[in-house]
């Protein structure tokens, strides 16, 4: 049986084939539908969203003691957070199969960097393996699970975005039944105090040497006969790429890519007279190859930065002139913005018309930056913006400076916050923080946390309570507003940032696309009273736009959340009369 699969379906497929037991993860683009899609197993997977990587990768190690399988998928940055039980995992080994899925993102096209995590798996020293299409990220995750087993090692398994969200055909297999090894007590193995892991280093080293004899005869490790002299090197979607540029030329193909089959690729090198590496962002390969004395052409022709395609490998290679481009029509800027009837615009509103520092997070909130509310100062990663925040207040105390805000949504504080929110309650910080709770987490597609009570197995369960959670960590002035309150909401922020001890406040209004389809009551412009005043564009709602001298609303986009009505100083802009079957409106 087949079927057209992502590389995302097709792990999630081989963790089911693999006979996987226990799967987690914290939704992250592009590794983000993984787990939806092992949850579909839930009868033969448990399968949790994490409150974030780092608890996520230590769940999965934690099932892998007890000798069932486990795969934790996060993207590129998450294995950041994650990388302190990465690397004792290294150490402490597997005892079920534990397979760690990392989605890196070449292009940034939802990341705030474009870092190379094959350079994870030679820290840590565990194997790596990269899927060129979606039937591989199949195979491999199954194989990961295998070679885990094999060489007591978590195995780090390498998707990128294109590989993620790309389809292929993929040959389906019945569930494969994996004995349970089950737990025994391993104070040698796990525990990991100094003199125990001094002698699992050895063990480490020792694994890494087999795992290079293993590499020499890993069957996707393979030398494709070619036409021409020109030899090629390359792995995961580059791979793809390089075929299409080099039709005759021998291949290379490398999947398990670290440690590296230096025999076999001496043995190549000495079947062609040029070898090109191709390869996206970081000269992994060609490093490592360079290094075996290998003479090759590399990233002094490709492009290290951004996504690779045929046509820039052309480019990039002299094999094909850049195109001019004649008389293309000006197109305008169509930059992001926030959905029209988010709750989180009026709180950036209502923050641009004040004077303070706002330290911004990771979440589509993050839009708070750009035109017109241009509020959003700096965004680096999950639970920044409070630390930054106290960092800020603290670089500048004595000073006259305006007051610090920091903003974060309710997944990003759940997953990174907390501990950044202690430390400012401790180190005796008086920023407000702002939680912009929307009940989900919006920007990677609505997945639940432990704020919506409810699990990615459709289960319901303990609802945080984030105000009561802030007020036990110590912030005595926490407060819970209406975001579509616009008055509330200036008011209560304008008399928060004046305080002078920490302070919390959380907006309660879910994402409108959680209501994705119901029908809205619109708001409507009376022409005949629209001054052409502006104020409302300075919202940034997308539903808002000026035509002439005159301001519209299109009433297909609008949610009716009526922040513009309460806005307008002239009354012009009503929720129309209602036809037909409607829904309340979000403030309502």
């Amino acid at each position: 049986m087949k079927a057209l699969l992502s590389g995302n379906e097709a792990v999630a497929r081989g963790a089911w084939e693999g006979g996987v037991k226990v799967a987690t993860a914290y939704p992250g683009t592009p590794s983000t539908e993984i787990l939806e899609e092992i949850a579909k197993y839930k009868k033969d997977i448990y399968c949790e969203w994490s409150t974030n990587e780092k608890v996520a990768l230590e769940v999965a190690l934690g099932a892998s003691y007890a000798g069932v399988r486990a795969l934790t998928a996060m993207k590129h940055v998450g294995l950041n957070v994650a990388a302190d039980p990465l690397f004792s995992a290294s150490y402490i080994g597997a005892t079920g199969g534990l397979v760690i899925v990392s989605c890196d993102d070449p292009g940034m096209h939802s990341s705030q960097n474009e870092q190379d995590n094959r350079h994870y798996a030679r820290s840590a020293k565990i194997p790596l393996l990269e899927p060129s299409d979606s039937q591989e990220a199949k195979d491999f995750a199954i194989l990961g699970f295998e070679i885990s087993e094999e060489f007591d090692t978590p195995v780090l398994l390498r998707l990128t975005t294109r590989i993620s969200h790309s389809k292929s055909i993929v040959e389906l297999n019945v569930r494969r039944d994996i004995p349970i090894k089950g737990y025994k007590k391993d104070f040698s193995k796990r525990v990991l105090l100094p003199a125990v892991a001094r002698e699992r280093h050895v063990f480490v080293e020792e694994r890494l040497r087999r795992l290079k004899e293993f590499a020499e005869n890993f069957p996707f490790n393979r030398i494709e006969e070619g036409k021409s002299e020109i030899g090629v090197i390359a792995s995961g979607v580059a791979y793809q790429y390089a075929k299409e540029v080099f039709p005759d030329a021998w291949f290379l193909k490398l999947s398990f890519s670290y440690p590296l089959p230096e025999n076999l690729i001496k043995k190549f090198a000495s079947l062609v007279k040029k070898i090109y590496i191709v390869e996206e962002n970081d000269p992994f390969l060609e490093t490592e190859i360079r290094a075996m004395g290998i003479k090759v052409i590399g990233k002094e022709k490709i492009p290290q930065i951004g996504e690779l395609n045929p046509t820039i490998l052309r480019r990039s290679l002299g094999f094909e002139k850049k195109k001019k481009i004649y008389d293309l029509p000006h197109i305008p800027k169509r930059p992001p913005a926030l959905c029209p009837g988010c709750p989180h615009t009026p709180v950036y509103y209502a923050l641009s018309r004040l004077k303070v520092i706002v330290t911004g997070d990771i979440g589509c909130y993050t839009l708070g930056a750009l035109p017109p509310l241009n509020t959003t100062d700096s965004c680096a990663e999950m639970g920044a913006s409070i630390s930054n925040a106290l960092g800020l207040e603290k670089a500048l105390h004595g000073m006259e400076h305006p007051k610090v805000v920091a903003v974060i949504g309710d997944s990003t504080f759940l997953h990174s916050g907390i501990t950044p929110l202690i430390d400012m309650v401790y180190n005796k910080g008086t920023s407000t923080v702002i939680i912009l709770d929307n009940s989900t987490t919006a920007m990677t597609g609505h997945q639940d946390h432990p704020g919506t009570g409810r699990t990615l197995m459709g289960e319901e369960t303990t609802k945080i309570s984030l105000e009561r959670l802030c007020k036990a960590i110590g912030i005595k002035h926490t407060y819970v507003i209406d975001p579509y309150d616009v008055k509330q909401t200036k008011e209560i922020i304008n008399r928060e940032i004046h305080r002078p001890e920490p302070s919390v406040i959380i907006t309660n209004r879910p994402c409108v696309l959680l209501f994705r389809g119901k029908k809205w009551t619109p708001a409507i412009i009376n022409q005949e009273l629209c001054t052409g005043c502006k104020l409302c564009l300075k919202l940034g709602c997308p539903a808002i736009s000026l035509r002439g001298d005159k301001l519209f609303i299109d009433e297909f986009l609008c949610s009716g959340c009526e922040v513009c009505i309460e806005m307008c100083p002239l009354k012009a802009i009503k929720l129309k009369d209602p036809q037909g079957e409607t829904v309340k409106n979000p403030k309502s």
